[in-house]
């Protein structure tokens, strides 16, 4: 197994992740087979108890995994399903190692960070980069790893010294590491300033690990005085020397390393060139050009909780990026924060609340994402109930789609007080309720999560076309609460449509509303599967409905176009 590392300095959120993508997209290209494992330093076990706020979007896998938003880079740009073990967290291998002791595999022996602490993490990546990602018999060339966080961190030191283990171990020819730093510009004078990179440098050489390329990240290009100067200092040659600048959309970084020549430094570092090929990124360079001169847009309204980061909805917004691509448009993101369209608001912040809805009104298309506990819900169900009572395309996600039951109980049933029993243990109408297999005391990974199949029972529903698939669809879920099975009768009878059960048939997964152009609520993650040029279905279809397009869509498949 050949290795790719690639660590961070200076500061941390300078797209690792999407530099170990990018790197992995071109290697790739060159024809060889890639996994990644992405290493959190942090104490949690998992992302799965982390606020959106704290660390952005929580990532879930087939497995059922909780992982960082980085796995879906990963799994986006590479097109592969990865595994939770590709998330390597300190408290995972922490717990590890003290199980082994408390069942005595140590043998008496003073347990140490060195060398248990470390052995485990090396027989981790060593395990878990065998393990094939890409639907294919037998273990990837390349293993890309990116370790979290910054160089110089306490709490990644474990893991660089296991790395530095590991590059020993497997030899020169099969270790590369790739080291992505900033190269600030000061305002007054202007000059690419080295110094915070020499210094992230240093320190990684002083942990026993010498970089093989630099990622220099900056606004502008790359001064060749900047270069050399970084040649210079940090031991590393000036053809290695990458400069990843700001880019109009990330899908221009492979292209950019390709540009620069950066396979041909990686292959040769890990002694593959005999066995590569040119990068073939024909397809790639389409998809970012096209972007670029895309002229058109579509507005959206996100109705969410956590607006003020847009990571914590990552997979949302790629979702919707994926589908305006293919509808050869541009997606224009309205982001409006569920609370600012709640009554209380109009009083106490009147200006907010008036443009929350002037925005949602602007609006051609509403989405409501997942999202848990009560802050902000009551502004989700006047959304909801504006776009289904103004014929305007809905997609409700997780959440979402418990919004969609709450206001239609609402304002059809009559049923005022009717309610998710998360947000209110008394209600005397609870339409949504905690699903029986959940757990009231632990948090994590307590939900019902991963991969699960939903049987369409209306074949001639809109999801079950956008699908293509009349019988059943496979979808990513994360939640703890479901549709009260006890209310489908009275909700049905009333014109809201479950049209897709789980296997039981007892949860409800999917609903539509059949006299609206578009209202579709979906208890599953549509968004976590979908792919650059693969748009989730349920994606696609909202975005077409918004645009006007989706019968003609509809009609097309239907005949075979």
């Amino acid at each position: 197994m050949k290795y790719v590392l690639v660590t961070g300095g200076v500061v941390s959120g300078l797209g690792k992740g999407v530099t170990a993508s990018s790197i992995g997209v071109v290697l790739k290209a060159c024809g060889l087979r890639v996994t990644s494992i992405k290493i959190d330093p942090y104490l949690n076990t998992d992302a799965g108890t982390m606020s959106p706020f704290e660390h952005g979007e929580v990532f879930v896998l087939d497995d059922g995994g909780e992982v960082d938003l980085d796995l879906g880079n990963y799994e986006r740009f590479l097109d592969v399903t990865l595994t939770k073990d590709n998330n390597i967290t300190t408290g995972k291998i922490f717990q590890s190692v003290i199980e082994k002791e408390r069942k005595g595999d140590y043998l008496g022996k003073t347990v140490q960070v060195v060398p248990h602490i470390t052995d485990a993490i090396k027989d981790w990546i060593e395990s878990v980069s065998a393990i094939p990602v890409d639907g294919k018999d037998g273990p990837a060339d390349v293993c890309v790893i990116e370790l979290g966080g910054t160089v110089g961190d306490i709490e990644s030191m474990p893991f660089i010294e296991a790395l530095r283990q590991l590059s020993f171990s497997v030899g020169q020819d099969n270790f590369c590491l790739v080291h992505v730093s900033l190269i600030p510009v000061l305002g007054v004078v202007g000059e690419q300033k080295t110094k915070p990179t020499q210094h992230s440098v240093r320190e990684l050489r002083a942990l026993g690990l010498t970089p093989h390329l630099l990622a220099c990240r900056s606004a502008q290009p790359l001064l060749e005085n900047t270069k050399e100067k970084l040649s210079q200092f940090c031991h590393v040659p000036a053809a290695n020397i990458l400069n990843i600048h700001d880019v109009p959309n990330i899908w221009h970084v492979p292209l950019l390393l390709r540009n620069q020549n950066a396979h041909d430094a990686i292959l040769n570092q890990l002694n593959l060139l005999s066995i590569a090929m040119p990068p073939a990124l024909q397809d790639w360079t389409m998809m970012a050009e096209t972007y670029d001169n895309l002229t058109n847009s579509v507005r959206i309204a996100m109705v969410g909780k956590y607006v003020g980061l847009t990571d914590s909805y990552l997979s949302v917004v790629k979702a919707l990026l994926h589908a305006c691509i293919a509808c050869s448009l541009k997606p224009s993101i309205d982001w409006i924060a569920a609370s600012d369209l709640e009554e209380d608001s109009a009083k106490s912040t009147p200006e907010a609340h008036a443009a929350a809805w002037e925005t949602l009104k602007n609006a051609a298309c509403i989405l409501v994402p997942g999202g848990f506990g009560d802050r902000g819900v009551r502004g989700m169900i006047l959304a909801a109930k504006y776009a289904r009572e103004n014929s305007i395309p809905y997609l409700g996600i997780c959440l979402g789609m418990q919004i969609a039951v709450i206001e239609f109980a609402r304002s059809v049933l009559g049923l005022e007080r009717a309610d998710s029993s998360e947000f209110d243990t008394d209600t005397p109408d609870p339409v949504v309720i905690f699903m029986p297999e959940g757990s009231r005391t632990h948090m994590g990974s307590t939900m019902r999560l991963g991969s699960r199949r939903t049987l369409i029972q209306t074949p001639d529903c809109i999801t079950a076309k956008l699908y293509g698939n009349t019988q059943y669809v496979e979808e990513r879920h994360r939640h703890r609460y479901e549709v009260n099975p006890e209310v489908i009768e009275v909700l049905e009878e009333k014109g809201l449509k479950f049209v897709g059960k789980d296997e039981t048939g007892k949860r409800m997964e999917i609903l539509e509303l059949p006299t609206h152009p578009f209202y579709v609520g979906v208890q599953f993650h549509p968004e976590f599967k979908s792919r650059p040029r693969r748009p989730s279905a349920l994606f696609l279809g909202f975005i077409l409905a918004a645009t006007g397009k989706l019968e003609a869509h509809l009609k097309s498949h239907q005949n075979g176009v």
